[in-house]
């Protein structure tokens, strides 16, 4: 599972070692900041790895920090929070996230924004 939040990005996999408990990892470490001290666990740094940090956490650390994430959640957009939070690289990134999940639009929202945009062209003829 990817995790975007105003604190970072995280991948949660279960690697099956330890029954209850998930590895979350990250490409930096400020992203496993809060998921580390809920739960208790040190960060390692992984650095041959595709996620260079990384915390094993109960499955229930890993609620309660998303739960934590929901509650406090109090701004009206996450691109301008992230960009408060965690500065212009990860707004930037998230960025190109949004651009690559945008052309994943199902079959009724890509006719729409094709008829909008060929209406508004007309338009300004």
């Amino acid at each position: 599972m990817w995790v975007f939040t105003q604190t970072g990005y995280i991948s949660v996999v279960d690697k099956g070692q330890h029954a209850g408990y998930l590895t979350a990892r990250s490409r930096d470490k400020q992203s496993l900041a809060i998921l580390s001290e809920i739960a208790d666990s040190p960060i390692e740094f992984t650095p041959m790895a595709d996620y260079q940090y990384r915390t094993v956490v109960k499955r229930e650390h890993l609620t309660e920090f998303l739960t934590q994430q929901v509650e406090t959640l109090n701004y009206s957009n996450f691109k301008d929070q992230i960009w408060d939070t965690r500065g212009d690289d990860f707004h930037h990134a998230c960025g190109d996230v949004w651009v690559a999940m945008n052309a994943v639009k199902d079959e009724e929202a890509q006719e729409w924004y094709a008829n909008a945009y060929a209406k508004r062209a007309s338009l300004r003829k």
